[in-house]
């Protein structure tokens, strides 16, 4: 099988510019074939604003564990509307709904504005956590094992 240029694949073949061409090293390149995989997958998700919300959460624990003694008394602006809707998202959406009746579709529904009056609500400091729903489990001995199940913007608030 004979190899011509023109036959062959252009992520295989060098393209190297020559030596004294003018551009620097760090311009030059090859085309590569594309990655396998999910090389080009980020692992966490990124809010509209592009900071990750995932890496502003861990700054703030890995803040929390170097300085155990300190006390976190301003945290809210970290919370931000963005970071909600991400959160929202991460929620299993087929979960069973607390005391607030409150299902993800429903709540998807309008969510911009819910969302815009979360937010408000807690950087006032008058959002409160709804008790949780309980409900029972049967155990394989006969016994029943209580399982609490928040709503739906309690579970927003715990991611």
């Amino acid at each position: 099988m004979k190899n011509d240029l023109e036959e062959s694949d252009p992520a295989i073949v060098a393209t190297n510019l020559a030596n004294n061409a003018g551009v620097s090293v760090a311009e030059q390149g090859e085309p590569r074939a594309g990655t396998k995989g999910n090389a080009d997958q980020q692992s966490t998700r990124r809010a509209q604003d592009r900071e990750s919300v995932s890496h502003a959460l861990d700054r703030i624990r890995n803040a929390a564990r170097q300085r155990k003694k300190e006390k976190f008394t301003a945290l809210l602006h970290h919370i931000n509307p963005e970071m909600l809707t991400t959160a929202f998202y991460a929620l299993k959406r087929n979960a069973a709904p607390g005391v607030d009746g409150q299902t993800w579709r429903a709540y998807e529904a309008d969510l911009d504005q819910r969302i815009v009056d979360l937010h408000s609500r807690v950087q006032r400091g008058v959002y409160r956590a709804l008790p949780s729903r309980r409900t029972y489990i049967p155990k394989t001995d006969g016994r029943q094992r209580p399982i609490a199940i928040a709503a739906l913007e309690d579970k927003i608030g715990r991611l």
